[in-house]
Parts: structure tokens; sequence; C-alpha cells
């Protein structure tokens, strides 16, 4: 795991941006495709170097202050009318 953290740390923000465009296209500059394991990695390594030196609204995966719509209305029920029956 240190080894892992220490990538971290000596990640720049040039090496930051040429990560996260890889990670976006699933393709290294020199045009090899990511294996699903260095998809994998490269998330993690970009989650952990942002969360270190981001602020959170600039991270991957920011949604900002959204309420969930599901939350002030309610689920129709679509299995069942009132009119079928379980037994």
């Amino acid at each position: 795991m240190s080894s892992f953290l220490q990538a971290i740390e000596n990640i720049t923000p040039e090496i930051h941006q040429s990560l996260k465009l890889a990670l976006e296209i699933g393709k290294w500059p020199d045009g090899r495709k990511l294996t699903r394991e260095q998809k994998e990695l490269t998330l993690q390594a970009l989650i952990a170097w942002e969360a270190l030196n981001l602020p959170e609204d600039q991270r991957i995966g920011y949604m900002g202050e959204q309420a969930c719509a599901s939350k002030s209305a309610p689920l129709p029920n679509l299995l069942f009318t009132s009119s079928d029956s379980l037994h």
C-alpha cells in the first residue's frame, strides 16, 4: 500500500491530466488500449490524487448539491394494479 501512496504523491498536475484523458478515451497516449486492470488502477489513482489536491467540486464524480427527485415523489406501483390479487 505504501508504494501506491508514494506513486500518488509523485503525480504532477500534468500526469493527472494525462491519466484522466487516457481513462476517458480508453487509450494511452501512444494509442495502446487500457486493460481492465489498468482502468481500475488509473481510476483509483485519480480519485486518491484528487482527494489530496483538488477541492471537492472539481473531483471525479462530483454531483453538486442535488436532492434526489425520487424522495419527493411517490413511486408508482408498476407490478400490480389495485384490482390485482396476490392470492
